[in-house]
């Protein structure tokens, strides 16, 4: 069998298909280099529905110092649920949901059992609060090495199962009879060749590479933005299936989208790492060319809201906005704000500072300032592991927490811009076998999906730490199921 990819998704795909006894081929658009997809250029934390610690512990090792001394979260069934319908405004499509979250530490445990390596994640979803360290967001786990780590753990059980990747091969066209998906037509080195199969698994991602797909789905101005991840997802899954009739399914015009880097390259370098991440926006003021705040930077935690955020910051006059900090936070922000990387300006006043921020209104900026200071309250004390509820009064965006009055030097301001992420538009499947259904809602024989492609997760907006966890579960669900129709395609043919 085929699985066209070589993300998460599609590796997971492949070795769950190999476990049950199918012969693998992977065909990865990229040179070996650059492979891996999207998933290479993730931060590695995974969401998934844990009770205690001790679930956690299926994981990695918790020393019991460390379960003493810390308060390690939960993210129970019904507080997945709740997350996920309210970040998609209850769109998400529940049959897959349910799908995602009740298999989703079954498939950690999985993950695991490949050689996937997982460590508490201190440095992003924690912070030591009185004296003890507390995990906020439901986000205590993340794979060591982040994304690229989990694509070589992957990559390693690949080998060692025998699974044949060809690199730099970019799959073109399905190879269908009308009724039945008998393997891919594609290029190698620049050179047509076919790959024939009983069954094919599409997991080469969304559409995010491709500003003629972005404009036309996502709207007028989408192919000015930068993208995070790979240059290699132009939608070519997405348009071989459609091409043949499968239906299409879930959030065409929605992207997850975050606050990036203003000067970042035109696609994501592995060897930036995550230098042009400005996740700690929740601590900040965020300022547009007016000098005007647009958005309540305290809404939630980040995990909650980094993924529409972008979208807000592309919305702003000249697609860019500030975020300004005071040395009040300054320890707080994550490492990638110190780096080389980032476009930062300094001063000792706001008003020196007013004549720093390229492209704003001076006095709209220190306007903005003086109006937010007055409408902070000072009675509610600040917390950054909680909701802390310490908000604005009376101006509009309000910031319901973290509002800490920006009046301490130094200040500091980081230049963002928009950097898209991946696409929420794909393709609908039968959610227990991963398979492809068709316009008139039948399945395709042959044909399965898993990770980006999968429409109907996620609308308008994503909780942190979701995707790899359903490429892992659908991933594993489409190689099973793969498998299964191979051999039975083969008995018949014996």
């Amino acid at each position: 069998m085929i699985v066209v990819g070589k993300g998460n998704a599609a590796l997971c795909a492949a070795l769950a298909a190999r476990d049950n006894g199918a012969r693998v081929t992977m065909l990865e658009a990229a040179p070996e280099e650059e492979s891996g997809g999207n998933s290479r250029f993730a931060g590695g934390m995974m969401r998934f529905a844990f009770s205690t610690v001790e679930d956690l512990k299926l994981l990695t090792d918790i020393s019991d110092d460390e379960v003493k001394n810390t308060d390690w979260d939960s993210n129970t069934t019904d507080e997945f649920y709740d997350d996920l319908y309210r970040i998609t405004s209850f769109r998400t499509d529940p049959r897959l949901s349910e799908i995602m979250i009740t298999k989703s530490l079954e498939a950690m445990v999985w993950l695991r059992r490949q050689g996937v390596r997982f460590v508490p994640n201190y440095r992003a979803a924690s912070a030591v609060v009185y004296g003890r360290r507390r995990f906020f967001g439901r986000m205590p786990i993340e794979v060591a090495g982040g994304g690229p780590g989990l694509v070589q753990y992957l990559d390693h059980a690949a080998v060692k199962k025998g699974i044949e990747i060809f690199y730099e091969t970019r799959a073109v066209s399905l190879i269908y009879d009308g009724e039945q998906v008998l393997g891919v037509t594609a290029k190698s080195h620049g050179k047509p060749v076919e790959f024939r199969a009983p069954a094919v698994i599409l997991a080469c991602g969304g559409f995010e590479a491709n500003p003629e797909w972005r404009t036309r789905y996502l709207g007028p101005g989408w192919e000015l933005a930068k993208v995070r991840g790979t240059r290699f997802n132009m939608g070519d899954g997405l348009k071989m299936a459609l091409d043949i009739g499968a239906c299409p399914y879930g959030n065409w015009s929605g992207r997850h989208a975050t606050s990036w880097e203003r000067y970042a390259p035109e696609f994501g370098d592995l060897a930036l790492d995550h230098a042009c991440h400005r996740h700690s926006y929740p601590l900040s003021l965020m300022i547009n060319a007016d000098g005007k705040r647009f958005v309540d930077e305290g809404a939630d935690f980040y995990g909650y809201t980094y993924a529409k955020y972008g979208e807000k910051v592309f919305k702003q006059p000249e697609l860019f906005a500030w975020q300004v900090f005071d040395a009040k936070v300054r320890d707080l922000l994550r490492p990638e704000y110190h780096g080389k990387t980032a476009t930062r300006v300094t001063a000792t006043t706001l008003e020196e500072l007013a004549t720093k921020l390229e492209g704003v209104n001076p006095e709209g900026f220190l306007k903005t300032v003086r109006e937010f200071n007055a409408a902070v309250r000072r009675d509610v004390p600040f917390n950054p592991a909680i909701k802390d509820g310490k908000c604005t009064v009376g101006i509009e965006p309000p910031k319901s927490n973290w509002a800490n009055p920006l009046d301490t030097p130094p200040f500091e301001a980081y230049h963002t811009t928009c950097g898209i992420t991946f696409t929420f538009g794909g393709l609908r499947i039968e959610p227990e076998t991963a398979q492809v259904l068709d316009v008139n809602m039948h399945p395709i024989p042959g044909l399965y999906t898993a990770g980006e492609m999968v429409g109907g997760l996620f609308y308008f907006n994503y909780p942190l730490g979701s995707g790899l966890v359903a490429g892992t579960v659908f991933g594993r669900i489409a190689g099973a199921a793969a498998a299964a129709a191979a051999r039975a395609a083969c008995a018949r043919h014996a």
